[in-house]
């Protein structure tokens, strides 16, 4: 195999990079937004962890068992994904902000025979009306003591009272299922991501040279538990590497941001694009001390020249972009210790491992836009999709993945982006399909025909701007807007919402009737530039 390096033993589960550590260490250091805090070391948090693989096991779960997770920036869902890992149950990471839509399809496209919900999330699960015959157990998933219950829902904290502190991890197969993750669809419901704890091996090996963690550091990945980034860096990154964590459920605010990376003096800082262009634009980057940040990493999306230029104008501190999908790892990256081109994505982790080809799978010239591709035996490439396994073929090109991005490669290696291939919209970090904000629009009885797409937005990168054709008589007014945008935030997750609504009269079609969303994509280009 090329990439062998990155292949994990033979019998695997992930969860053994973590238990090595001192059991004394700080773990997690945990802040709300009212200044509450908490914290807990390594050994304490395997405990709590093994309490709820018991208490899990004793009620039936068994390895290979599919399990939605929702809870939120919590050291609970530290001890949640661990103890489901060591049991050999199958996490499908879900975030607080879906709807009883979005959940439904999890839960009867995955058969989860369980679902491990924060208090906040419940009462979405609960309005599904959909039968969903495999789903056994629904726990709630409560502060530390509160052993209060609803109708239907068990108390996590009930499950672990009385339990062992010790358990043995499931014996896995670097091969077997242990994340299912679901990511948005151009044309279609989400496609379910299946990886294995193979690629949680290969994850942590590849991205050592990108994020740098030490032992010695605390470490801010900002991250919200529900998806794949947060298992990526605030779950594997940090507790593989035997660092301690900070983690910060309060809501962003630049100024507080930068007080927190000076307070805990945090070494290694990684966050979305735009949570670094408003810590830029909040002219506060002179008030902060940020000396013990060593290490600022980005990823999501490209970040701006001119964000980059102000932290090192004030910190000396070069942020390095990152590339890589729900289906891989970190796959292009500006390393520690590498070159930084600025503008560029990096480099690929790996000679050959990452390359630009054209539609046929062919490598292209240096400087011509192709396909960013993605070698077909890294052990951190997806396994397949989920009930699906003929469409990753779909994607495949020779020996290469498709990624569904567009890119150039210089004569020395480096990445240059140049945008999506499809009509996926990515903004503030979040992947948002068009179908899932235009089967909400055509809900509304106003709506006769839709088109979502990517519009630029200088801080959140793009948003979601939707082309609208009304029935007949019903007029396009600021109120009609607001009522479209809401039904939106309603019938799915709200960061999905179009935040741009124009009325038109017709959409540009193919001369089969398909909606040609490049060629409004364009136009916004053409509009927002000018």
């Amino acid at each position: 195999m090329k990439y062998n390096q990155w292949l994990a033993p033979e019998r695997y589960n992930l969860t053994s990079e973590m238990e090595h550590h001192a059991p004394d260490k700080i773990a997690l250091k945990w802040l709300g937004e009212a200044d509450e805090k908490a914290e807990i070391t390594y050994g304490d948090l395997l405990k709590q962890a093994n309490q709820l693989a018991n208490g899990l096991a004793k009620q039936g779960l068994e390895k290979g068992d599919k399990v939605l997770v929702t809870v939120p920036r919590r050291i609970l869902a530290y001890v949640v994904y661990l103890a489901c890992l060591k049991l050999g149950l199958v996490i499908i990471p879900s975030s607080e902000m879906l709807r009883a839509k979005d959940l439904s399809y999890r839960l009867r496209h995955s058969e989860a025979r369980a679902v491990i919900s924060w208090p906040s999330v419940t009462a979405e699960v609960d309005k599904i009306e959909e039968e969903l015959p495999e789903l056994k157990y629904r726990i709630l998933a409560t502060e530390a003591g509160d052993l209060s219950t609803t109708r239907d829902w068990i108390n996590l904290n009930a499950l672990m009272e009385g339990q062992s502190d010790t358990f043995e991890a499931v014996d896995t197969s670097r091969d077997d299922m242990a994340i299912l993750a679901y990511t948005s669809g151009t044309t279609g419901n989400p496609k379910g991501v299946v990886h294995t704890h193979g690629w949680g091996f290969a994850h942590l090996r590849i991205t050592s040279s990108w994020l740098d963690i030490r032992e010695s550091d605390t470490v801010w990945a900002t991250a919200a538990p529900g998806w794949q980034k947060w298992i990526w860096s605030p779950f594997l990154s940090v507790l593989g590497n035997g660092a301690t964590g900070l983690v910060y459920s309060g809501a962003f605010e630049p100024k507080r941001y930068l007080h927190l990376l000076q307070d805990y003096g945090v070494g290694v800082l990684c966050c979305t694009p735009t949570e670094y262009r408003l810590m830029a634009k909040s002219h506060a980057l002179t008030e902060f001390d940020l000396s013990q940040l060593r290490s600022a990493v980005s990823a999501g999306e490209p970040l701006n020249q001119e964000v980059i230029n102000e932290f090192r104008k004030h910190h000396n501190l070069t942020i390095r972009d990152g590339y890589g999908q729900t289906e891989s790892t970190l796959l292009i990256g500006n390393l520690i210790d590498s070159e930084i081109r600025l503008g560029a994505m990096g480099k690929s982790m790996a000679d050959g491992l990452a390359l630009v080809v054209d539609d046929e799978g062919v490598p292209v010239a240096a400087g011509e836009v192709g396909n960013i591709a993605v070698h077909s035996e890294l052990p951190a490439l997806f396994r397949e999709y989920f009930k699906d396994s003929d469409r990753k073929g779909q994607s495949m090109r020779g020996e290469y993945f498709i990624t569904g991005d567009r890119a150039s490669l210089d004569e020395e290696g480096y990445f240059w982006f140049e945008g999506r291939g499809d009509d996926i919209i990515i903004s503030s970090g979040y992947t948002i399909g068009p179908f899932e904000v235009e089967e909400a629009l055509m809900k509304h009885p106003a709506v006769k025909e839709c088109a979502a797409v990517a519009s630029p937005d200088e801080i959140r990168g793009n948003i979601v701007k939707a082309f609208i054709v009304l029935r007949d008589e019903v007029e396009g007014t600021p109120e009609l807007v607001k009522e479209l945008q809401n039904r939106v935030k309603e019938w799915t997750a709200p960061y999905k919402y179009p935040r741009k609504i124009e009325f038109v009269t017709e959409l540009p079609k193919t001369a089969s009737g398909k909606i040609r969303r490049i060629e409004l994509r364009e136009q916004e280009k053409r509009n927002v530039s000018q």
